[in-house]
């Protein structure tokens, strides 16, 4: 079956979340080639996607130390269209700042005001999601009833971005949204499981204590919910469409 840009873009997903779940060794540099080949196949439609197989390239090289592979992927990204500046302000990205090479490629990004807007939202939600899921792990230990609850998360944006780049990053978060929401319903699963099967054979069970922690569960899915709502994303009104230069490196607050 033909690809699409649809059914690449659903692709690329999975193999972000199979890469979040199961770590680098799940998802080799041949997966990543294999997506910027198809993307390349499907013309100017798969150009984002193309640019999202070099990033992900360049990230890989980037953390085995491979610096000039890892450029030469980045420069391919750049000039496909990423230009999600913000994940080059983050930490691990510092090394490569003093590169006149990743100085040369970076000035090359341009992105609108309005899009940059999101692509903070993006990255900031993405520290969000692991934090409240840290948190609810934390919140988890000892408790006795058998329901499960979910991780609430933000709705991604739906507005028509100026800069097809910002799609990557959207799927990013919607890759660590699932990852992060699979892990914490297995870890549900389980718990409730085992809390089954120790109230029916345990005389001592705490029915009541049970009661009070699937109350204080519901509260506490309820108040996420509330919180991830009310940080979905609304465009700034005035935020320029034009598009402009990246701000300078070290200029941005990292994205963690």
């Amino acid at each position: 079956m033909a690809d699409t840009v649809s059914s690449l873009a659903a692709h690329v997903h999975e193999l972000l979340v199979t890469f979040l779940t199961d770590g680098p060794g799940a998802v080799g540099a041949a997966a990543f080639h294999d997506v910027v080949a198809r993307a390349t196949a499907l013309g100017s439609d798969g150009t984002w996607l193309v640019a999202w197989g070099h990033s992900s390239l360049g990230g890989l090289a980037h953390t085995h130390g491979q610096t000039d592979r890892a450029l030469f992927h980045y420069e391919a990204a750049v000039a496909a269209g990423y230009n999600d500046c913000v994940a080059f302000h983050a930490p691990p990205m510092h090394p490569l700042h003093h590169d006149p090479r990743f100085q040369a490629l970076y000035r090359r990004m341009r992105v609108t005001e309005a899009d940059l807007d999101e692509l903070l939202w993006l990255h900031r939600e993405m520290q969000i999601a692991v934090r409240d899921a840290q948190t609810a792990t934390i919140d988890d230990i000892g408790r006795l009833d058998t329901g499960v609850s979910l991780l609430p998360q933000a709705p991604l944006p739906t507005r028509a971005p100026h800069t097809p780049g910002v799609l990557i990053t959207r799927i990013d978060l919607a890759a660590v949204q699932t990852a992060l929401q699979r892990a914490a319903l297995k870890a549900q699963f389980m718990r409730s499981s085992g809390n089954t099967s120790l109230s029916l054979i345990d005389d001592t069970w705490d029915d009541p204590r049970a009661t009070r922690d699937a109350w204080y569960a519901d509260e506490r899915e309820n108040r996420l919910r509330q919180a991830a709502e009310a940080r979905a994303f609304v465009a700034r009104p005035g935020a320029g469409t034009a598009l402009v230069p990246c701000p300078p490196l070290g200029s941005l607050t990292s994205p963690g």
